[in-house]
């Protein structure tokens, strides 16, 4: 067997291997940036948005909730909660009612906290959750209800 693999061979693999996957590293990076304006219409980030993504961020909802198949498993995924509820229609009413609703105290089920958010608060949390709504994100989650 040594003298038909050699350690000239074995590093030829190794560094060879190493070019080529580095190689294909390089092509998915650059395909990435090229087709991730088009999936994440960045246009569309207003103030709101930001705030709301700063609200979402310090108050932990991932730590509960999932985004776009990200985060916890402890509470809905909100990835397409905008869908669910209403849409344009009804979700900041939604929303707002759910949010100052809390915690709901139903015995055996598990509670979200009270986070005493403002008005303008939950509107720009809406237009983030909005926003996350409509990105491209090949048809995740599976279902409606996430």
């Amino acid at each position: 067997m040594s003298e038909r693999f050699t350690k000239g061979m074995a590093r030829n693999i190794y560094y060879g291997g190493s070019v080529f996957f580095f190689l294909i590293f390089l092509a998915l990076t650059y395909h990435t940036t090229k087709v991730m304006p088009e999936r994440d219409h960045r246009e569309n980030i207003t103030e709101a948005v930001a705030h709301g993504k700063e609200l979402w961020e310090e108050n932990n909802c991932i730590g509960c909730h999932s985004l776009i198949g990200e985060g916890a498993y402890f509470a809905p995924e909100l990835g397409n909660v905008y869908k669910r509820r209403g849409g344009e229609a009804g979700f900041k009413a939604f929303l707002n009612g759910w949010m100052k609703a809390q915690p709901l105290n139903i015995p055996g089920r598990r509670q979200m906290p009270n986070f005493h958010l403002s008005d303008k608060e939950i509107d720009d949390l809406a237009e983030f959750l909005k926003w996350t709504s409509e990105l491209d994100t090949n048809d995740w989650p599976p279902n409606i209800e996430g």
